[in-house]
């Protein structure tokens, strides 16, 4: 027999216990690479949530200034404004941050949160207990507009993140974005006057 005779029948030929040996190591790796690729997707989401929910609270305080907040349908509104919508509902790309998470609160001169009971009837009131004395405990001289957990009211706790994409873990616990602000007209409206009762 010639020994070209031998090389062709000995060559080497793949082991059938070897077939689908790529196929595995490229789903082992693509599990991988798309881990990574959603990691991305998902910082970069949370980062722009984070970044938006203080232009959340400033849109908001910038509205809620101008409006009394006994009148509970504008300040609805002023909220929904503050989350860049029309109507109720969450901020985009933005879950669980809805309308009621952005909190409006009254505060003294020196900062303190006025309880709703001590507030003033109205906008005229509140101009002529404020021009009276500045330091008066019911005179709301700011406005302070936070992110916080809807379901507790006596405090103000951080809302986490939630994940749209399920192969990332990234829930955090976003900032509560604070911002204060000086009142404005409170919806007063020039040449109003306080109920005579109260003159």
């Amino acid at each position: 027999m010639p020994a070209t005779n031998l090389s062709r029948r000995d060559g080497w030929r793949p082991l059938k216990t070897q077939a689908g040996t790529a196929a595995v190591e490229f789903a082992l790796l693509a599990v991988i690479f798309f881990m990574f690729v959603f990691g991305i997707i998902e910082l970069a989401r949370v980062l722009f949530v984070i970044n938006t929910l203080h232009e959340v609270t400033r849109r908001t305080a910038a509205a809620a200034v101008n409006v009394y907040p006994r009148d509970t349908a504008a300040t609805a509104r002023v909220r929904q404004y503050g989350i860049l919508r029309s109507s109720p509902g969450g901020l985009v790309l933005g879950n669980p941050i809805t309308d009621e998470h952005v909190r409006l609160e009254y505060l003294r001169f020196d900062l303190s949160v006025i309880p709703e009971a001590l507030w003033p009837n109205d906008a005229a009131v509140n101009r002529r207990i404020c021009m009276s004395d500045l330091r008066a405990p019911t005179c709301i001289r700011f406005v302070q507009v936070r992110i916080c957990d809807p379901a507790i009211t006596d405090q103000c706790n951080t809302v986490t993140a939630e994940m749209i994409l399920p192969l990332v873990d990234l829930r955090v616990p976003f900032p509560r974005a604070t911002t204060i602000v000086p009142v404005e007209s409170l919806g007063y409206v020039q040449g109003t006057l306080p109920p005579a009762a109260l003159l």
